[in-house]
């Protein structure tokens, strides 16, 4: 009687044991994927961040401790001065509003102008044109400045805050286009045959829904337009003149040529980075929600 009811009980706690196994193996598993992405995530990010925590140490100490062997990384004690003399040396109010106009200006325009044109490339499947754009996002600046230089002094507006709005359009509007006719590629053909069938011509359908459908796209491409054109150096260099340098220009000044200072060289890059590192912190929500809504089949 003893030896059936052993039999019977080990019977009954078989069952049990294999369904308890694959959920250990299944909550092993999910630790080790959750460790692999932790580590995957801090390989990729901590180069960028040792870098940025380095120009941040360099900017809040003397010269002394930054050219100092062995390095230094913690300031002691901390100090403003790197700041306070790119702040005293170079107008910095005069190229924060000329990079706020610019970048605002080439921006809006590209919207204005790229949004259609997304548009109109995705729905009228003009494949063609969508790879004439991608060549234009990848064709380096460089062999856009001779022509914009030459077209600005042919029309005597070099040097002013308009040419280099014009040249900053070269980055922005293929930037937008390009992220705009993944979103219109991926919009319900439905919505706007239904809104055509109510009456609506082509133009009152795109602004009535395509465009609210869009938003997230729209926002998407206006922030990467946005930071392209603020963190651009080589229009601002060549195109700018004395009175409409950008932010960008203001790292460049902060050499000179009897030394390289660090201490004020990364002052001005952290300056110039600050802008849009809030914009991209602030709205990094938006920008993952309009790449994985532009990235998502319908």
């Amino acid at each position: 009687v003893n030896h059936f009811a052993f039999c019977a009980r080990e019977i009954a706690m078989e069952p049990v044991t294999r369904t308890q196994k694959p959920k250990a193996a299944y909550h092993l598993k999910k630790i080790f994927s959750r460790l692999a992405l932790f580590f995957s995530v801090v390989v990729i990010v901590s180069p960028a961040l040792f870098v940025f925590l380095w120009m941040l140490s360099l900017s809040l100490k003397n010269e002394v401790d930054n050219i100092a062997y062995p390095p230094v990384f913690i300031p002691n004690p901390p100090t403003l001065d790197n700041y306070l003399k790119i702040f005293r040396e170079s107008n910095y109010v005069l190229y924060t509003y000329n990079s706020v106009i610019v970048s605002g200006a080439a921006t809006l325009i590209a919207l204005l102008v790229g949004v259609p044109a997304g548009y109109g490339i995705a729905k009228g499947k003009a494949h063609g044109l969508g790879m004439l754009i991608m060549i234009a996002r990848i064709t380096p600046g460089l062999a856009y400045l001779i022509p914009l230089f030459n077209l600005f002094r042919f029309f005597g507006i070099s040097g002013s805050l308009l040419a280099l709005t014009i040249s900053h359009l070269v980055l922005t509007i293929p930037m937008v286009v390009w992220v705009m006719i993944s979103f219109f590629e991926d919009m319900h053909p439905e919505l706007e045959e239904s809104a055509l069938v109510d009456g609506c011509n082509p133009w009152q359908s795109f602004y009535k829904i395509a465009v609210p459908l869009a938003r997230p796209g729209i926002a998407v491409a206006a922030i990467l337009a946005f930071i392209q054109s603020w963190n651009n150096f080589l229009f601002g260099v060549v195109l700018a003149g004395r009175e409409t340098r950008t932010l960008p220009i203001a790292v460049f000044n902060a050499m000179t040529f009897e030394q390289l200072s660090w201490g004020p060289v990364a002052a001005a890059a952290l300056v110039v980075t600050l802008p849009t590192l809030l914009l991209t912190i602030f709205v990094q929500r938006d920008i993952v929600t309009g790449l994985t809504a532009g990235g998502v089949k319908g």
